[in-house]
């Protein structure tokens, strides 16, 4: 077996109340409080706040988080904790408060410049206490050591570091049932994402990110329809949230490729939900990839699909690309880049602004090249 290194993630507290178990780990003290305004507007955050009280842990709510959060939104959330002094964080939200919440973790435990962790590995400070409670099942942002801030011109950056890894998480699934539909389709797919691009990294695979990939796409594709059509089934959306997060233990470990590189340039310049956009471009980036990586997707087929277990590696690929395919318009996403008004006139600018996503592009089972990013997006499209 080659040398491998795996980094666990969180503290993990599952179950109905779980975000207000977690409370009384958090030390005393200010308690930057970092989510949307749409979460609370559903009145998701009103249990955890209201303990964050009782407990004398004031919270210092900052509920100003967008999708796709930008770089004048996170230092507002940290020059928010710096002008109260908070003694830890808590972000709870989907994927955008949790990352925000974070980098701010960090930067006002650390002190640390944000322009000097860019990157992998260049975050080696200390943040403050960590605790992150996600109200979607898809990004897996509470178990990873990654954020992603859009930059000037809709460019994604991202930091990657052991640092950001939370302290303590909770998985309650009673906070995703107020999902609709459509988000809970594309974070699903989103997670799927995760774990085949994990299964299928050309660095850093190992023994125990497949595992959890391949657990993850089992919850994953059992129920993600189930819980698009019946979303009040709490059994489908725990299966989800625990999932995704399985997932992004896999690529916490074993990092995303060529789907989220090209994924990452229609949220920068289209605002399209990240998941979404990872849905978009999952069919044509598995294609480029099918030779190359055609025993993974067959393994990964079979949790999918099994009854296709008998057929060759190469139908089984086949197979998987189509099931996924099926899945997506199932859950009742649109699959095509024309359906979300992106012009075709934009693929060569989307080409080049995919190869800023060097990070992830390394991680490609194939090459992806700006000429290879252009015939995929117009495949897409």
């Amino acid at each position: 077996m080659e040398p491998f290194t795996f980094h666990p993630g969180p503290a993990i507290f599952s179950g109905e109340g779980s975000a207000r178990r977690l409370v009384e780990l958090l030390p005393e003290g200010r308690c930057l409080f970092v989510t949307d305004a749409g979460v609370r507007q559903m009145g998701l955050a009103v249990g955890m706040v209201d303990a964050l009280r009782s407990s004398g842990r004031d919270p210092v709510i900052f509920d100003a988080v967008e999708a796709d959060p930008s770089r004048d939104t996170l230092m507002a959330a940290v020059a928010l904790g710096r002008r109260h002094d908070v003694t830890h964080v808590v972000g709870f939200g989907g994927g955008s408060p949790m990352d925000v919440a974070k980098l701010a973790a960090y930067l006002l435990g650390s002190g640390g410049d944000l322009d000097d962790i860019w990157g992998v590995g260049l975050a080696k400070g200390t943040g403050l206490p960590l605790g992150l409670v996600p109200t979607t099942a898809g990004t897996g942002s509470e178990a990873t050591p990654v954020a992603v801030i859009t930059c000037d011109g809709g460019e994604k950056r991202g930091v990657n570091s052991p640092s950001l890894i939370a302290d303590w998480c909770a998985l309650d699934a009673s906070l995703t049932i107020g999902m609709p539909r459509h988000l809970t389709a594309a974070t699903g797919i989103d997670a799927m994402v995760h774990a085949i691009e994990a299964y299928t990294s050309a660095r850093l695979k190992n023994p125990i990110s497949d595992l959890y990939a391949k657990e993850a796409l089992r919850l994953l594709s059992a129920n993600l329809i189930r819980a698009c059509e019946q979303p009040n089934d709490l059994s489908a959306r725990s299966a989800m949230l625990l999932g995704a997060h399985l997932a992004g233990l896999a690529f916490a470990n074993a990092p995303v490729a060529g789907v989220h590189a090209l994924a990452y340039p229609l949220g920068g310049l289209h605002h399209l939900p990240h998941g979404l956009s990872n849905a978009l471009m999952l069919r044509p980036v598995l294609q480029h990839n099918s030779e190359a990586a055609r025993e993974h997707y067959a393994e990964l087929a079979e949790i999918v699909v099994p009854g296709c277990a008998g057929q060759g590696s190469q139908a089984r690929c086949a197979v998987l690309i189509d099931a996924l395919d099926r899945m997506i318009i199932d859950s009742g996403l649109l699959p095509r880049l024309r359906d979300h008004g992106v012009p075709d006139t934009d693929i060569p600018l989307l080409a080049r602004e995919a190869m800023k996503q060097q990070r992830l592009l390394v991680n490609n089972p194939v090459p992806i090249d700006e000429n290879d990013a252009r015939r995929l997006y117009e495949a897409a499209w």
